[in-house]
């Protein structure tokens, strides 16, 4: 259920059953790296953004190469990391390549735990199995990553076909 103290403060809901409270509004990252966004207005952004209450952070590592993780790090300087709720994706099916690409974020984002990481756009009916797979799948990477501390909670995405979703849930288990 949504929640705020008074009619001038951010609504913030619960993250499923994590315990975790997010803004109702959260921050997109993909903007913050375009080349018509100058590194001083994304920093801008981001602080204005926490300033009034918002502590949800998207972004992924691809997002204009690479870019839009970087601002971010660098608008998070300075006691602001603390006070977010930051949130990357990669895209990466296989145990190596994920591995990488978060290892990849948490340099960009000048952090050394990133707060939900989500395999990204799981579009095809492969993806699931490729992400699962018990030797090489990608959430391998991820689950080890958790267990030695770079991340604290793992998802999805997808853009596509909700069925593929249903069926992500059900090799998930």
């Amino acid at each position: 259920m949504a929640k705020k103290e008074s009619e001038n403060e951010m609504i913030y809901r619960d993250l499923g059953s994590t315990g975790e409270r997010v803004s109702a509004i959260g921050v997109g990252g993909h903007h913050l790296g375009l080349k018509s966004v100058s590194e001083k207005n994304a920093v801008r952004i981001v602080h204005e953004a926490i300033e009034r209450g918002i502590n949800f952070f998207d972004n992924s590592w691809d997002y204009n190469e690479g870019k839009s993780e970087k601002r971010l790090g660098k608008a998070l300087k300075d006691g602001r990391r603390e006070k977010i709720f930051l949130m990357t994706k990669i895209d990466g099916r296989t145990k190596k390549i994920a591995a990488q690409q978060l290892d990849e974020s948490l340099k960009r984002l000048k952090t050394d735990c990133i707060d939900l990481v989500q395999h990204h756009e799981i579009i095809r009916f492969e993806d699931p199995n490729r992400i699962f797979d018990e030797k090489e799948g990608a959430n391998i990477a991820l689950v080890e990553a958790q267990k030695a501390g770079k991340l604290r909670y793992i998802g999805f995405t997808g853009h596509k076909d909700p069925q593929i979703h249903l069926y992500m849930l059900e090799v998930a288990r």
